[in-house]
């Protein structure tokens, strides 16, 4: 859907548009739904009686007006349920703004109007905010690839949001631009989006936004030590990027962040080969730096007061005469030496040697986002990332920027005796634990913070970053899970 968004200070009904979407909370008209009852002859209580309408969230019912032909004003109302009022967050509103979308754009009109839901409560800007979040997330579609048929066109959609906060909706529009430019590259098939072409992407986008870009090739790679990574990469005819963007704010910045993004544009297993149905959502194994490359996209526009650097280590895990074996050992930039146990827990390689170079660059404190182990899926679900922190502060930095954000995460412990079994007798560290399947997150994690000293914050969003049927705020495919939580703890 192509949705433009616009925000007013009037009232609902003094846009001229063809629909008006009102709110029912716990089976009553809002304040707003109210007034324009009144002013039509209470024909839209009357039908919320006649009809059984109680307003549970997500349910509509269309009205119309029966507008004379002297008076002005929309010709149709949605009435748009909210469910209850007890316990309705500003999630509440960010999925009813997505579900709105997606209903006035079922019904087939091209413009409406839509009274922002419980502005009284969480305040206009608050309000504003979210409703244009989740209705610009919701309006998201991927169809690229579509020849033909109702499938392949773009609905185009105007939405106007009556007496809401400019800015609000402004930096909505940036953020959720951010997200749906991530969902996109995960949504990429892996034939199209490989290694270098995720740097392409990446290297345009910061060019044109005023970042600074650093992109190495294979050999640059080989040549800075990155023997972890490499070794990951060396198997596939398409070779390895290492992508570096970079935002300094006008003034002197008194904290440097990094932000670190798992970037496998494909991953068979390798040797340690995957199944058939393994590999089938494969091409999303590159959301967490989607996610980090989205955030650079926002925070390059939103100008936070904080430096803030994007490191991706993009690669292809594959089988060829060149890739890389069960018990062989890798040399990584840090210069520990590790034996690989299993060639499909690539991810933690290559995010090792990122980790160590965002440490030598100075970086403060390090967030790192990867789609990594499916036993965080098993402990947690589809729905929850799982937090693993080596400094309790900065875990906590992260987990509330996440729950400013409505994503949700939960901490996970990192238990320093499991650390015991990635010892190797052959090399400094093993790259799993082995043939047990206890507490994989964990050791994964565990891993990762043998890397660097500085505060790191792990998000495995193995879960959430790829859904294979329809949510809440949008469809099938990549979630862009992530982008909001960075850009909520840069503050941008």
């Amino acid at each position: 859907m192509e949705l433009t968004l616009k925000s007013a200070r009037r009232l609902v009904d003094e846009i001229p548009v063809p629909l008006a979407v009102l709110g029912v909370w716990g089976g009553e008209l809002s304040e707003e739904g109210q007034r324009l009852d009144a002013l039509h002859r209470k024909v839209l209580s009357k039908t919320m009686e006649e009809l059984h309408f109680k307003g549970e969230f997500g349910e509509t019912l269309l009205v119309p007006l029966g507008l004379r032909r002297d008076e002005k004003g929309p010709g149709f109302a949605l009435l748009f349920g909210l469910g209850k009022k007890r316990g309705a967050s500003l999630e509440t509103l960010r999925k009813a703004g997505a579900k709105l979308v997606q209903e006035v754009a079922r019904l087939g009109f091209k413009e409406a109007v839509s009274e922002t839901f419980l502005s009284e409560k969480f305040g206009k800007q608050e309000a504003s905010y979210a409703l244009a979040e989740g209705a610009l997330l919701g309006g998201y579609s991927w169809n690229k690839y579509k020849t033909g048929g109702p499938a392949s066109k773009r609905e185009k959609l105007r939405l106007w949001l009556a007496r809401s906060s400019g800015p609000a909706v402004d930096r909505a529009e940036t953020v959720a631009e951010a997200v749906n430019f991530a969902r996109d590259l995960v949504n990429e098939p892996p034939n199209v989006l490989t290694p270098a072409e995720l740097a392409r992407r990446a290297g345009e986008m910061g060019r044109e936004l005023g970042l600074e870009v650093e992109i190495w090739d294979e050999h640059q790679i080989k040549q800075a030590g990155m023997g972890a990574f490499y070794g990951v990469a060396q198997g596939s005819a398409n070779p390895p990027r290492f992508i570096q963007l970079t935002y300094k704010p006008q003034r002197p910045a008194e904290r440097v962040i990094a932000m670190v993004g798992k970037g496998l544009t494909f991953d068979t297993g390798g040797y340690s080969l995957k199944s058939p149905e393994g590999q089938i959502t494969m091409k999303c194994d590159m959301a967490g730096a989607a996610a980090v490359l989205g955030a650079m996209r926002a925070i390059a526009k939103l100008k936070p007061a904080v430096e803030v650097r994007a490191y991706v280590a993009a690669a292809e895990n594959m089988i060829s005469g060149t890739a890389y074996r069960v018990s062989d050992v890798l040399t990584s930039l840090a210069g520990k030496t590790i034996e690989v146990l299993n060639t499909d827990a690539e991810g933690r390689l290559t995010l090792a040697d990122a980790i160590t170079h965002a440490d030598r660059q100075g970086a403060d404190a390090i967030v790192e986002l990867s789609t990594l182990t499916g036993a965080c899926v098993i402990a947690l679900g589809e729905k929850i990332a799982g937090l693993f922190a080596n400094d309790a502060r900065w875990g906590r930095e992260v987990q509330e920027a996440a729950e400013r954000a409505g994503e949700k995460v939960w901490p996970l412990p990192m238990e320093e005796e499991y650390l015991e079994a990635l010892k190797s007798n052959t090399a400094d560290l093993k790259n799993t634990h082995g043939r047990s399947r206890y507490a994989g997150a964990i050791t994964a994690a565990l891993f990762l913070a043998e890397f660097t000293d500085k505060p790191l914050t792990h998000l495995d969003i193995a879960g959430p970053a790829y859904t294979e049927k329809n949510h809440a705020l949008g469809p099938a495919g990549g979630t862009g899970f992530g982008v909001r939580t960075l850009l909520e703890l840069v503050g941008a």
